[in-house]
């Protein structure tokens, strides 16, 4: 069992995550980048809402993972906008210009996959490197974590990030051993 000061200290690397995630570097210098800190009861929400997820499409991983997630002390949430775009019409979406992929995006919206899209690329690789920079941070202080795009499928699912289209989630445990390992597939 975690004492306070073990849990505090797990709350102040999640906040320094958030940081890191923050001051990542991001294309044309356009911060896009949402994050949230999730504790306590929302540990348990966000956990049904996974498990849900997984029940209901069959997907045993969202279940696994909502385990981990319902063990765990935090959860660092950090998403991108959906809506913002680089606007250099590159084409890495698979759209000849910005404004197209945004007309496509709009005309998806009520999809109900588990991510939202179409998404810039400048943006994915923007929360590509936030991610890794808080999942750094959390190394660094000795904190086990583990990057989960089922997190982040369940805290979208809960309207949490609002305006985000791709979301992750980075659990974060201090105990005797790595709960993010050995796990069942």
């Amino acid at each position: 069992m975690m004492s306070s000061t073990e849990t505090d200290a797990v709350l102040t690397v999640a906040g320094l995550m958030a940081l890191s995630a923050r001051t990542a570097p991001k294309g044309k210098g356009v911060d896009a980048i949402a994050v949230r800190t999730v504790a306590g009861d929302d540990l348990a929400a966000l956990s049904g809402a996974m498990r849900e997820f997984g029940e209901t499409n069959n997907q045993a991983f969202f279940i696994r993972d909502a385990k981990n997630v319902a063990d765990s002390d935090a959860c660092l949430l950090i998403g991108s906008a959906i809506e913002s775009v680089a606007g250099i019409d590159c084409g890495g979406c698979g759209f000849p210009t910005c404004a197209a992929m945004l007309e496509a995006q709009a005309e998806t919206r009520s999809r109900s996959t588990p991510l939202h899209g179409h998404n810039c690329i400048i943006r994915m690789a923007d929360l590509g490197i936030a991610v890794g920079s808080a999942a750094k941070t959390a190394a660094m202080h000795n904190v086990d974590n583990r990057i989960m795009y089922t997190a982040g499928v369940g805290a979208l699912r809960l309207g949490w990030m609002e305006g985000c289209g791709v979301v992750y989630g980075i659990p974060l445990s201090a105990s005797g051993k790595n709960i993010f390992f050995d796990r069942t597939r």
